[in-house]
Formats: structure tokens, C-alpha cells, sequence
């Protein structure tokens, strides 16, 4: 990955954000191919052993295809010629950025609580970027679930996509979006996915590892220098980084609870069912529509300081 391209990217993302593309979206095309697989690949019986092979064959299969598909089409472009196979390269590392795209989508909750006064169209809006049940959740609920995810996708949705492209170019990133959509599909712990996901589920934990980490540390870094308290951000990150399910998600969810002084976590609703999760930060300021924007402020000025740091050590 060139520092021009990159830059390009960059710069494409922050002006421009989400588009109409006029090609598929990639991750549609491999939510397509993930869904496919599951059709073929799914055990007619159910069975512990059986339900993980396939599980691990369908990831083994998505991994591989994705990849393969990304280097002839770059390797194609770049044959046709050089400034074609540089678009291309620009086109697809351009879709697997979403800072802008996620700000977007925190403002359009946040619009619906304050400008509008919609509970209704406020849980509307969250549902397309969190994976709780949301017809309950009340207006704290709704800021909490909104800055949580903001704060996920820090990591999951800025920093790994922007890391594997500086690591590895777009094919790394590819396989890192095909890795994340797996899991958004199949890793789930119901009853369907429990097994069959497990695969899907553990190698998102593996590659996600050091991206929520450094999310969580780009965190307390745009909390200091947008005059917010990393003091507390990197205490918070000390006591409550583990209090999640996930080996990952706690650490982006308390620097950006403790950064912004607000309690995050607590139980929520997966598929009808209730589950219990310890609550996330403190409660020093209470949650509102300001609550979102600041979030958005540390994500993009997080995403920006990384984006700085990889065109520095690609130049």
C-alpha cells in the first residue's frame, strides 16, 4: 500500500463517506456468499462435532474464496493498466473504512431524540447498528446502546480494516471485513449458532484482539486532546475492561465510558431472552443526545490520529 494510495483513501472516506457505489458493496457480495454457504453447509442433523466441522468449513471456504476473488480482480485491474488497478485499489479500500458511515448513523439516533422527540424512530434507527433487541429500551437505553457501538466499531469497523490495509493492502482487508460479517451472521450463542458459529465467532476474537485494544488506547488519546478526561478514560479501562462477554469489546466500551464519565453495559435483550452484564463505568454524568456526538468526536478524531500514524510509517 502506497502512502498516496492510502491517502487517497483517506481522503475519500472523510469527504465523502458512504456513496452509491456503482458495483455491489463488497460486504453485501460476501454476506450473499456467507448466507449461501450456511444453505449448503448447515447440518440436516444436529450434532455438537458435526455442527463445528461445518461451521470451520464455511469459514475456511469464505477466507479463501474472498481472498482469491480480491487478488485476480486487483492483479486484472493492474494488467489493464497501472492508474486502473490504483482505482480499484482505491474503490475497495475505500469500502471498508466506515468512520463516517457509523457517525452518520449516531446522528441519525441522536436527531431522532433531540430534534425530534421520536422514542419510536430513535429505536428504529439503533436497530440497524446494534445487535440487542430494541423495542424496550427506553431514551437511556437507546444513548447507551448508540455510544457502545460507536465505541465497538472504533475498533472492529476503523482500526483493524485501516491496520490490515496498511499491513497488507486491500486483500488483508478483505479478509478481515469477511471475517467480521461472519461473525455478525453466525456468531451468535443461540441455539442455531452455538456450534455452527463457534469457528466464525473465535477467529473474529483472535483477529480483533490488538485493534480494540488500540481503539480503546486512540480513545483516551482524542479524550485528551479534545479537553475530556483521559485521567479517568485509562482508569476505567483498568477496572472495567473485562466486565464484557466479549475478550475484546470492554476495552473500546470503558476508555470511552470513563472519557466521557457515563455508565454503559447493564443487562440487555438477545433474541426475547434477557441477558446479564455487568454495568460499565460511572455514572458522573447523566446520558443524553450530547452523550452521542461527543462519542462521534473521539471515534473520528481517534480514527484521524491512526490514519496519521499509518501515513507516516508507509512514506
Amino acid at each position: 500500500m502506497s502512502a498516496t494510495v492510502l491517502l487517497l483513501i483517506i481522503l475519500a472516506e472523510m469527504t465523502a463517506g458512504t456513496v452509491s457505489l456503482p458495483f455491489p458493496h463488497p460486504v453485501v457480495i460476501i454476506g450473499h456468499l456467507v448466507g449461501y454457504l450456511e444453505r449448503r453447509l448447515y447440518p440436516p442433523d444436529r450434532d455438537r462435532k458435526r455442527d463445528r466441522r461445518a461451521g470451520l468449513v464455511l469459514v475456511v471456504l469464505v477466507v479463501s474464496i474472498v481472498w482469491g476473488v480480491t487478488v485476480m480482480l486487483l492483479a486484472a485491474a493492474h494488467r489493464m493498466h497501472p492508474l486502473a488497478g490504483n482505482a480499484v485499489v482505491v474503490a475497495l479500500g475505500w469500502t471498508v473504512l466506515a468512520p463516517k458511515e457509523l457517525a452518520a448513523a449516531a446522528a441519525t439516533v441522536r436527531r431522532a431524540l433531540e430534534e425530534e422527540g421520536d422514542l419510536t424512530a430513535a429505536r428504529r434507527a439503533v436497530s440497524r447498528i446494534v445487535g440487542r433487541d430494541t423495542a424496550a429500551l427506553d431514551r437511556e437505553g437507546i444513548i447507551a446502546a448508540t455510544v457502545e457501538t460507536v465505541a465497538e466499531n472504533l475498533g472492529d469497523g476503523v482500526v483493524a480494516p485501516l491496520c490490515c490495509l496498511i499491513v497488507g493492502g486491500v486483500p488483508l482487508a478483505m479478509v478481515y471485513k469477511a471475517i467480521n460479517t461472519m461473525d455478525s451472521m453466525i456468531g451468535y450463542k443461540n441455539d442455531r449458532y452455538r456450534h455452527f458459529g463457534t469457528a466464525a465467532a473465535r477467529l473474529d476474537d483472535v483477529v480483533n484482539y490488538l485493534p480494540a485494544r488500540l481503539a480503546a488506547m486512540l480513545i483516551i488519546a482524542a479524550g485528551w486532546l479534545t479537553g475530556r478526561d483521559a485521567a479517568a478514560g485509562r482508569r476505567i479501562l483498568r477496572r472495567d475492561r473485562r466486565a464484557h462477554a466479549s475478550p475484546n469489546s470492554g476495552w473500546p466500551e470503558a476508555a470511552m465510558a470513563g472519557v466521557l464519565g457515563v455508565r454503559l453495559g447493564g443487562p440487555n435483550r438477545y433474541f426475547g431472552v434477557t441477558v446479564e452484564k455487568p454495568f460499565i463505568g460511572d455514572a458522573r454524568v447523566p446520558l443524553a443526545g450530547a452523550t452521542i456526538t461527543a462519542a462521534n468526536q473521539l471515534m473520528i478524531t481517534g480514527f484521524l490520529l491512526l490514519a496519521g500514524g499509518g501515513l507516516w510509517i508507509v512514506f
